[in-house]
């Protein structure tokens, strides 16, 4: 056999054992020994059937993500799964860890499953922007139904194996101790009973109801609409699974296998693949190794109960760590503590935690009135208002109360943690934690590394990050560290653009057209035009001002870029469109046509150059950490894979040509960084720094 594949003998059961660590993909010498084996055991008259299992901690957990975009290595897998179900002697998939994908695809082929109770099947390909492309949608709906495997295919969320049992999926669930036994055993009640091939591909009965019935297709698509905004794979996955209620299996086949390799070669899957890899790469730090020590951190201290503190002391709630919770003043204590039972108890009421988890979360958080009842924390957290003067001010006060080897850390969204750092006598243990609000949902944290932070301290708020499910992104001091910073060139044309001819709704609907579930003004009357805004330093120069002047500050006010009904539905505003045309004038500005492509490249070539200028800085570690940032914090579209990863994709020269070109027109914020112009120059991307 090959190194990877060994076919062994129980008597008249033969044993194709797979052993290709760490998760056993579906690598091409996988695929190669899975053929050889079951051609062998074929071609000897001993065997009565074949068990197909796999070594190690898993089932196949997948096609090898390795081999895509390069070229293709025989035996291809619909050849192997094509091949596993022709088979002349019943081939039982024993199944154990994950079957994912291209793993479950094969289980499909073969005649039986067994599986142990902890398995988990399922089909990821949507979250790479693909479908299963090895038969995986054409075998599943004639097990399950279509609208079971729609919902599969759509959502890439994995099922249990007893919930796979209860579907048809899986046709025994085995003992936990001792699959390859288990599986052995039902392989010799096949044999011994005589039971038919049953090949997947010629089941009918689960299918036959659904056949010329459209409807039931199209109110899927209308109740996921939403969900399934900009993306191409639901959609294409869902016409594979219509296809297989109405044409028969191998015009099935072929269409799968058609829309499998448009989605392959096109650009939105190379976005979600980009973001795949992105994801993983994005905890390793180029001078911190995986051995570095991390603190211990078993009690943790938040400073401010407000919506941020909340939000971030739930997390640690959530991860089972006690946390003190420390206000100025009772009532804001009060109202802080009261509003994260009520998120729990949300959650509870929806069945997605029990009322004995909301006690015991609550159990963990402490409130208090003293900074003092902090002494004992391991790692404490000051989320106050974004006020350099009061943070400096905390920060010298916690320097005196803090054990030694406390790490302290700001949840600043634009301030200098060096600045902060330096009001202690322990600046090798401050650092940035910024949470992205509401910090109990939102993935992002953005690990703000100062000039003295030692590297465990580094270390200890990653791997914090990972154990409360977060996807941490470290990032050096400048304003606004990666996400905000980028922000702000977005937002200055944004606000340019209604003042030079296009109104809020025009910029909103392009940047929502481009895949963004809002646009900056729907999202500025979604925050509060007020944020930062008071009536005594107004100065009536900005769209913003005025509005906030007129008591229009945004949803909450019913009123804010747009007019809003009842339910908070949003319709564009004669009164706004009257305010901008005269501010405007004002400015001796003259109106123009603009463009949906101008308004597209102003707001988002802008903060591709900012992202440039930050690697050149050394503020990111990679271009990809960039795009991290932007997917989990600010609604960037997944199908687009980050602004640096789609500046690629446009070309960078296009995008230095553009932003000379504004720059002419407009003046020195459009001035090309020196990264991006040696990059063009050289013929590279950022992906080559």
């Amino acid at each position: 056999m090959n190194p990877v594949v060994e076919l062994r003998r129980d008597g008249e059961i033969a044993v194709l054992a797979v052993n290709s660590p760490p998760v056993n993909a579906l690598s091409a010498q996988v695929r190669e020994g899975i053929v050889e084996g079951i051609r062998q055991a074929g071609a000897d008259a001993s065997v009565k059937a074949v068990v197909l299992h796999c070594e190690g901690r898993t089932f196949f957990a997948g096609a090898d993500i390795s081999e895509f975009g390069k070229p293709p290595k025989q035996p291809m897998l619909p050849e192997v799964v094509d091949f596993i179900e022709a088979s002349s002697k019943p081939v039982i998939a024993a199944l154990h860890g994950t079957a994912l994908g291209g793993g479950l695809e094969t289980a499909l082929a073969c005649h039986y499953r067994v599986a142990v109770p902890s398995a988990k099947c399922g089909f990821p390909e949507v979250k790479l922007g693909l479908l299963p492309g090895a038969g995986g949608t054409q075998r599943l709906p004639r097990l399950v139904g279509p609208e079971r495997a729609m919902e599969m295919v759509t959502s890439g969320s994995p099922i249990s194996a007893k919930a796979a049992k209860e579907m048809g999926i899986v046709d025994e669930l085995v003992d936990e101790s001792d699959l390859l036994a288990s599986a052995i055993a039902f392989a010799r009640k096949v044999v011994a009973e005589n039971r038919p091939l049953k090949k997947v591909r010629d089941l009918d009965d689960k299918i036959a109801a659904a056949r010329g019935k459209p409807e039931i297709f199209d109110a899927f698509r209308k109740a996921n609409a939403r969900k399934f905004r900009g993306f191409q794979a639901p959609e294409y996955n869902v016409r594979c699974i219509e296809a297989a209620v109405n044409q028969p299996f191998d015009e099935g086949i072929r269409l799968e296998r058609q829309l499998f390799q448009e989605l392959v070669s096109g650009e939105q899957s190379a976005a979600q693949r980009h973001v795949f890899f992105a994801e993983r790469q994005v905890w390793k730090i180029p001078d911190i190794s995986d051995d570095t020590p991390t603190l211990p951190v078993k009690k943790v201290g938040v400073i401010g109960a407000g919506t941020m503190g909340g939000g971030i002391s739930m997390n640690f709630a959530n991860a089972g760590l006690p946390v003190t919770i420390v206000e100025a003043k009772p009532e804001a204590l009060e109202r802080g503590l009261g509003v994260i039972r009520r998120n729990y108890e949300s959650t509870a009421k929806k069945g997605r935690m029990s009322m004995e988890d909301v006690e015991r979360r609550m159990g963990l958080l402490t409130g208090s009135l003293k900074l003092e009842d902090l002494a004992d924390c391991d790692l404490i957290i000051e989320a106050v208002f974004e006020n350099m003067a009061i943070k400096k001010e905390i920060f010298s006060k916690l320097d005196a109360i803090a054990k030694p080897g406390a790490i302290l850390a700001s949840n600043t969204s634009y301030l200098n943690v060096n600045e902060i750092a330096a009001m202690t006598k322990r600046p090798e243990y401050v650092l940035g934690m910024h949470f992205f609000s509401p910090a109990n949902i939102m993935r992002l944290l953005e690990v703000v590394r100062g000039e003295k932070t030692d590297k465990r301290v580094v270390a200890t708020a990653m791997q914090l990050g990972r154990q409360i499910g977060k996807i941490a992104v470290l990032v050096g001091v400048c304003h606004g560290f990666v996400g905000n910073r980028m922000l702000e060139p977005r937002q200055r044309e944004a606000n340019r653009l209604i003042l030079e001819g296009a109104m809020p709704w025009d910029v909103d609907r392009v940047l929502y057209e481009f895949g963004f579930p809002m646009g900056p003004f729907a999202m500025a009357d979604l925050a509060g035009l007020d944020i930062g805004w008071s009536r005594e330093t107004s100065k009536g120069e900005t769209a913003r001002e005025i509005l906030c002047e007129q008591d229009r500050r945004g949803q909450k006010t019913g009123a804010g870029f747009y007019d809003y009904d009842e339910n908070r539905n949003a319709k564009p505003s004669k009164l706004v469109e009257q305010i901008i045309l005269d501010l405007s004038a004002k400015k001796g500005i003259t109106r123009r046509e603009i463009s949906d492509q101008e308004i597209l490249e102003r707001c988002v070539y802008t903060m591709i150059n900012e992202g440039a200028k930050i690697l050149e800085e050394g503020i990111a570690i990679r271009s990809s950490d960039i795009d991290i940032v932007w997917i989990n914090g600010y609604g960037w579209p997944v199908y687009r894979g980050g602004p640096m990863f789609y500046g690629e994709q446009v070309g960078l020269g296009k995008v230095l040509d553009r932003l000379r070109a504004y720059e002419a027109k407009f003046g020195a914020d459009f001035k090309p960084a020196a990264l991006l112009e040696r990059l063009v120059a050289e013929g590279k991307g950022f992906r080559d720094l």
